[in-house]
């Protein structure tokens, strides 16, 4: 890759803007995902980006994954068209070491191989907030953070009844309707909404290697919020998001184009109840979540038809407290219950033969303190402790620092974290399953610095970075293999035999040179190392590029025109662990622009990937070309 063209993104380096607190700190930068509390930004030596609603409307992307692409540290690889299995890769850690919650609830799936999310098909239409931390948190969060975290807020309730609805159309048929509606009666406040899309999509089989048939996708989304005020500090808080995709698939091997489609249908839900006493000195909370994935493939040239059928199942019940010691000192602690199950069957290749089904609990305890010894030091420590029904107990540590001695305009950052990610319900159950795999663990470190300058209206933030992962879980081929390990499970199975390392660089900044203008950019340099013994030590890991990055410039004109641009750069991959497939390396550059008719009516379009790009984040598999859309949206 040519660094020359990374030299003006460096010179003005940036990050997506930071959303304010929905609790009441006032104007100060708030994240929950670093101590499962809101804290403010300067107080975390942890590294975590924010994606704010404000982010989300101006850049104008529909999907999750395209928008998640633009941030520090994270790649994307994607199985062909909208919808499709997509992959999100932080600091080249896998997808299914990344833990994902929608409006706080878990959405990995229990039934999938490694319970990674599939982020395929969740759009933004209905999202308001994005934060994704970097690096390992299983102190407060337990099993999956291994590479992190990223949180999905849904838009919450407000005092003021408001409502927002979206129109858009484009590209292969493309159109989508958004809605969102909150408003408050007494001391109950609501907020729901939904999303329809369908597109005719492109070839997930790439169009450049023969593919053809369209692969077009469908999703109904809907999401809701309650919470009432009981008095005497109790509060309830109700939360439901539902999601229906249909997406055409391609397959084979070689693959090819094939008639198949995947059906999704995904449940989440969580009641809690909280309390507020001690004049605000110690907040409680009780909480219930359940998520169910419910997942199929069909093929119309098969008898029975469906070629894979599988259902996840997570419940959690957990406690929260957190207290305020005096003014220096709070206390983060909890204890959590997760009962997971999982099915998995493909009647179309095994007809007559039952199900793989289990189930399996984890009970966890955790506790976090967060200093404050002087003015602009904040330090931060915890434990965890997560007792698991097949492999016993897991202690796990983090801590990090956090100095402004500046009252905000610096700050300087350090973290160690631990994760562990345990086996899950397929890899010990299935078919493939090993009943003796341990968890997979992980070791993280990051330095940083970040610099305000011209009354904040510059921003310069560059952090280092290095994670170890041991007894990583993968799959081993059984084909000819005398292996013990094989002995019973001559189809393969998943055996602790890799180690991984990841070491690199992330720059990002902002600049408001004049008013209405902003400038945005992020560099990343990611170094991934497979040090697994074998014929593939100290290859790179597949489908992690070393270097990726961003601009984006937006202009917002007196007189309601706004425009802007984002130029993504994407170096060069490998598609195999053993390094002999090559992914080249790519540049996508968007457009957009929008207009305000009154001060609650905006017409809107972009034009992606305007240079027509052809690229591949997965070998064979296609991707977008140049694709225009327009639409209009208002807010009441």
């Amino acid at each position: 890759m040519d660094y020359r063209y990374l030299a003006l993104p460096l010179a003005i380096a940036a990050s997506p803007c930071i959303a304010q607190d929905e609790t009441g700190a006032g104007d100060r930068d708030v994240v929950v995902t670093a101590s499962r509390t809101p804290i403010e930004r300067d107080r975390t030596g942890q590294a975590i980006t924010v994606i704010d609603a404000a982010t989300i409307r101006t850049r104008q992307t529909a999907v999750l994954s395209d928008l998640l692409r633009t941030t520090p540290g994270v790649t994307i690889t994607r199985n062909g068209a909208i919808g499709a299995t997509t992959s999100v890769n932080i600091r080249g850690a896998d997808n299914d070491q990344t833990l994902v919650l929608i409006d706080g609830v878990r959405i990995n799936d229990p039934s999938s191989p490694g319970n990674g999310a599939n982020l395929g098909s969740i759009l933004t239409g209905n999202i308001a907030r994005v934060e994704i931390l970097r690096g390992p948190n299983s102190v407060v969060w337990g099993s999956q953070a291994i590479g992190g975290v990223i949180g999905i807020e849904t838009e919450a309730p407000t005092g003021r009844l408001s409502a927002s609805v979206r129109a858009e159309g484009g590209y292969a048929g493309t159109a989508s309707l958004v809605g969102n509606l909150a408003g408050a009666i007494g001391r109950v406040r609501a907020s729901g909404g939904g999303y329809y899309y369908r597109t005719d999509g492109i070839s997930s089989f790439a169009s450049a290697r023969g593919g053809r048939e369209r692969d077009g996708a469908e999703n109904v989304a809907l999401n809701g919020r309650v919470g009432a005020d009981l008095g005497s500090g109790i509060a309830i808080d109700t939360r439901a998001y539902y999601l229906s995709s249909r997406v055409g698939i391609d397959g084979g091997f070689p693959l090819q184009d094939t008639p198949e489609r995947s059906n999704t249908r995904q449940l989440t839900l969580y009641a809690g109840l909280s309390s507020d006493a001690l004049a605000g000195r110690l907040k409680q909370r009780l909480g219930f979540s359940y998520t169910n994935v419910d997942r199929d493939n069909r093929d119309p040239t098969l008898d029975p038809d469906t070629t894979f059928d599988a259902n996840g199942t997570l419940r959690r019940i957990e406690y929260q407290g957190v207290a305020a010691i005096g003014r220096p000192a709070t206390l983060i602690f909890g204890a959590e219950h997760e009962d997971s199950s999982f099915r998995t069957a493909s009647p179309a290749f095994d007809a007559g033969a039952p199900p793989s089904r289990a189930r399996v609990g984890i009970t966890s305890g955790y506790a976090q303190a967060i200093l404050r010894p002087v003015e602009g030091v904040t330090l931060t420590g915890g434990v965890r402790h997560d007792a698991h029904d097949r492999f016993g107990g897991e202690t796990t540590f983090g801590a990090n620092a956090a100095l402004t001695p500046n009252r905000g305009n610096t700050l300087l950052r350090a973290t160690y974290a631990e994760g562990f990610k345990a086996p899950t319900l397929f890899q010990l159950y299935s078919d493939f399953g090993n009943g003796a795999l341990t968890p997979e663990r992980a070791r993280g470190y990051d330095v940083g610095v970040e610099q305000f300058a011209f009354g904040r209206r510059a921003r310069l933030a560059v952090t280092w970075f290095e994670r170890t992962t041991r007894d990583q879980i993968a799959f081993v081929s059984c084909f000819g293999s005398t292996a013990p390990v094989c002995a019973t499970r001559p189809n393969g199975t998943y055996d602790n035999i890799a180690r991984a390392q990841a070491r690199g660089v992330e720059v990002e900044g902002s600049l408001t040179p004049l008013a209405g203008l902003e400038l945005t950019a992020n560099y990343s340099h990611i170094e991934t190392s497979n040090r697994s013994p074998g014929a593939n030590l100290g290859r790179e890991l597949a489908r992690r590029p070393r270097d990726t990055g961003s601009v984006s410039i937006d202009y917002r004109a007196p007189f309601g025109l706004s425009a802007g641009l984002t130029a993504s750069v994407v170096g060069r991959s490998f598609e195999d662990a053993a390094n002999r497939t090559r992914l080249a390396g790519y540049t996508l550059v968007d457009l957009r622009a929008a207009f305000a008719l009154t001060r609650a009516v905006e017409l809107y379009g972009r034009i992606e990937n305007i240079a027509d790009a052809r690229y591949e984040t997965i070998f064979r598999y296609g991707t977008y070309g140049r694709a225009a859309y327009a639409g209009v949206r208002a807010r009441f």
